[in-house]
């Protein structure tokens, strides 16, 4: 079926409102793998897929997951639809993709994975969520202890199935899916179908329909191929010079620290790079992927972390700073370029040492690729095949970018100067006409105003322990002068609310909270009012 002959997502069987989410972003015409499983996924029925990431898997079961929870009621702690996948990262693109079509099947879709707040997800949890997106170590966790019941799901989902294989999360896999009621929908998608994947098939899909509509990552039509074989003095130039090319490239090394000295290295030399690896922890792995997919930086060095589910589109090439271990290594790391019909390059640095085991890998994965002999020094050759760009050019660019960094500090720098100098020449004139005024009192010009020094004068000492009165200075000054009677038109305390010939003082009627006085004295009627507010 060519692309033009795809149905509309109409077509599948999907809601209209669906489909208009679909189309506000920019999704009118079905991939394969969903125009093939869509309507069996509708239909309730077990699905087995393979097709390797960035071909459309994610909406393949999530649009048909999410049309058949619609309407229902998610009880707390009971979640009626799983997807488990093997990384945070997926599991947060697929939460991503999927919450806006849950949004408009008012459907809540939570992210349970490591390295996030466990806290957030209990109460999530015990809210209620319609559906779960979890890694399984992290969904085992919570259904240890208590707050995750699976009782009630009714749609279970496998995405990258192979990968949770080679990352030994089967145990935990299986564990899970036991506590999954039979009877429900059950649908597995993976890049590859081999034995551990067959067991879980035979062991939880009933009757599934088989969909493999999508070449293995290394057959693809739109990706090229090559093996880069240089000198170990070599590596390191002929590694900068690829990953200073022009467009988005991901670079794949074997550990951690090889990783952190890739990325130093070509920072030294002008190249903008970040690492991304499991060690660093959840909040610095969301940042730096952010960066690359915003493409504020254009290389990525990673470890196989990167390879397992992470979708980034746009995607010129991958690089192999180390070559890979197993044939499915190559090909997660080979289906990060060239996704969706993209076209993309995939090369492999490889040591004279490295040669054979690496030919025999490409054969067993049934890859054709072109083998370049490499030397250190830059050449047309490299250029054709990756892009690389000369350690000079790089060196320049490197010098340019410092310099349009300087011109940005100059500016802001200038800037703050700028403010400086008004706040300056705004200081000298009050100091200015200070100085005037003091000058003018000291001659005799200008009679000073006590006014407006008054509100500055310095508090006088409160000492609570002195008596009454010692603190207003002399022992005279009482409270407003109101205790001396008429001399200053006040009144004697005394006498200021005198009631049935008790003074106030006495506290037997004289208007003080509590003992009934205040009411009464507000509402005597010869006053003209009756209550407070009046």
């Amino acid at each position: 079926m060519s692309h033009t002959d795809m149905p509309t997502f109409s077509e599948l069987g999907l809601p209209q409102r669906v489909v208009d989410a679909l189309a506000e972003r920019g999704v009118t015409t079905p991939f394969p793998i969903q125009a093939a499983s869509i309507p069996d996924a509708l239909a309730g029925r077990d699905i087995l897929g393979r097709g390797r990431t960035g071909s459309g898997k994610t909406l393949s079961f999530g649009l048909p997951l999410l049309n058949r929870l619609a309407g229902g009621r998610t009880k707390a702690k009971r979640p009626r639809g799983i997807v488990l996948v093997p990384t945070r990262e997926l599991a947060m693109q697929v939460a991503d993709s999927l919450e806006p079509y849950g949004n408009v099947l008012n459907l809540d879709i939570k992210v349970v994975c490591g390295g996030t707040s466990m806290q957030r997800q209990i109460f999530a949890l015990q809210r209620g969520v319609d559906v779960l997106v979890a890694t399984p170590g992290r969904l085992r966790d919570l259904m240890s202890r208590g707050v995750a019941d699976l009782t009630e799901v009714e749609v279970a989902v496998l995405d990258e199935a192979d990968q949770m294989a080679d990352m030994g999360f089967l145990p935990e896999v299986t564990e899970i899916l036991d506590q999954v009621p039979a009877g429900g929908q059950r649908m597995l998608f993976s890049a590859t179908l081999e034995n551990e994947i067959d067991t879980l098939v035979k062991r939880y899909l009933s009757s599934p329909v088989t969909h493999e509509v999508d070449p293995p990552a290394g057959a693809v039509s739109t990706m090229e191929h090559h093996v880069l074989v240089v000198k170990p003095n070599d590596k390191s130039a002929v590694t900068a010079m690829v990953a200073a090319r022009q467009g988005r490239t991901i670079a794949f090394v074997r550990t951690q620290l090889g990783c952190e000295r890739v990325v130093e290295e070509l920072n030294a030399g002008g190249v903008r790079a970040l690492a991304l690896h499991g060690g660093m922890n959840q909040a610095a792995r969301t940042k730096t992927l952010a960066d690359f997919k915003e493409g504020k930086v254009p290389l990525l060095v990673a470890t196989g972390v990167a390879a397992r589910g992470i979708h980034v589109d746009g995607v010129d090439m991958v690089l192999h700073v180390d070559p890979a271990g197993t044939t499915k290594d190559y090909l997660h790391r080979a289906g990060r370029t060239a996704r969706a019909g993209e076209s993309g390059i995939v090369a492999t640095i490889v040591l004279p040492h490295q040669r054979r085991s690496m030919f025999k890998l490409l054969e067993e994965a049934g890859v054709e690729a072109e083998r370049h002999r490499v030397e250190g020094a830059f050449s047309e050759e490299l250029t054709r095949i990756t892009g690389a760009r000369s350690l000079a050019d790089v060196r320049a660019d490197a010098a340019s970018r410092a310099v349009e960094d300087a011109e940005s500090e100059i500016v802001q720098l200038t800037r703050r100067l700028q403010a400086a100098e008004d706040r300056l020449i705004d200081l000298q004139e009050r100091a200015r006409k200070a100085t005037e005024y003091a000058e003018g009192v000291r001659n005799g010009t200008i009679v000073e105003d006590d006014r407006e020094h008054r509100a500055h004068r310095p508090r006088r000492d409160f000492d609570r322990n002195k008596p009454r009165g010692a603190n207003a200075g002399g022992g005279e000054r009482r409270f407003g002068d109101r205790d001396r009677g008429g001399e200053r038109g006040g009144f004697k305390r005394d006498d200021r609310h005198p009631r049935d010939g008790h003074p106030r003082d006495g506290r037997t009627g004289g208007g003080y909270r509590g003992q009934g006085g205040r009411k009464d004295r507000f509402e005597r009627p010869e006053r003209g009012y009756r209550s407070r507010n009046d």
